[in-house]
């Protein structure tokens, strides 16, 4: 089969880099004009729109026992993240976030060894320190990149990561016979309706009073179909065809795509950017190179 070919995982690994690591450069140009909270309604609410009629067809396959995971795949997986990154966003840049965002492997392997009883190597522990470290690096340098000063919006972008870790685990260990568009449908069948409730309760009048409203508005639109709808599908689908650290492992290539956009809207890199961002990917990279070579649970 196609999916379990390390060349065909590898493609689609560089594919959602590509999707995600652009997406971050939606959110700035949606929330010129919206909200962070109506921008991620939007988000939600287009992706769950295009999905509807997948949705729907996929209702038969809706089991009870495979319920509580997907509402954790929905709201966990998507739902909150989308709120909690369009909120970062408002007060740091798009490649400082796209760099955050490569804590999500260290996160899974976390949730993993608490959790799913993954067996922990001693080079599994030598990469979280150095994630976690690059991390800190980050969040510690303020939004000047001021060592001693602290973006607390930094946190919103490692809350998330720690969502997205707590989906993908449940996906991988409750919901591997299900397709990734099943996955994906069948969970955003559940959040759509809740992100519109939200967004209706919203003052959009305000956020249409900008000029320039449709073109970032249309910007929000390819995040939620490309960058949400289509991608989760895909990333959901390597879920089930490859190990949770090494699907998660996408955010490797993320923060580079990140980066060429941020420069090219004119965002400020510097050296300590990338050697906190080289601390985590070097972290990430001794994660994945053992947990994604073999699974391996501990003893019940």
């Amino acid at each position: 089969m196609l999916w379990e070919k390390r060349w065909f995982q590898l493609s689609i690994l560089l594919v959602l880099a590509f999707i995600w690591g652009s997406s971050f450069i939606l959110m700035k140009i949606g929330l010129k004009s919206f909200s962070a909270e109506q921008a991620g309604a939007l988000r939600i609410v287009l992706a769950s729109l295009v999905l509807l009629p997948l949705s729907i067809r996929q209702l038969r396959n809706l089991k009870r026992k495979d319920l509580a995971s997907l509402l954790v795949a929905g709201f966990i997986g998507s739902f909150f993240p989308a709120f909690l990154f369009m909120i970062a966003e408002t007060r740091i840049n798009s490649s400082l976030a796209g760099m955050l965002n490569s804590l999500t492997p260290v996160f899974t392997l976390i949730v993993g060894l608490i959790f799913h009883k993954t067996l922990f190597r001693p080079m599994q522990g030598a990469g979280l320190l150095l994630g976690l470290a690059g991390a800190t690096g980050l969040i510690l340098a303020g939004e000047g990149f001021r060592l001693g000063t602290v973006n607390s919006y930094a946190f919103y972008i490692v809350l998330a990561t720690c969502f997205y870790a707590i989906s993908i685990n449940q996906i991988k260990s409750k919901l591997s016979h299900l397709t990734g568009i099943q996955v994906t449908s069948l969970s955003f069948l559940f959040i759509g309706p809740v992100a519109l409730g939200y967004l209706l309760t919203t003052d959009l009048a305000a956020a249409t009073s900008n000029p320039g409203w449709p073109i970032h508005l249309l910007a929000l639109a390819a995040l939620g179909i490309v960058g949400t709808a289509f991608a989760q599908m895909l990333m959901n689908s390597l879920i089930r065809h490859s190990s949770a650290v090494a699907a998660s492992s996408v955010t490797y290539i993320i923060p580079i795509f990140a980066i060429m956009w941020g420069i090219f809207d004119g965002e400020k890199v510097t050296i300590l950017h990338l050697f906190c961002m080289a601390l985590i990917l070097s972290g990430v990279y001794l994660i994945s190179k053992k947990a994604a070579s073999k699974t391996v649970k501990r003893p019940e």
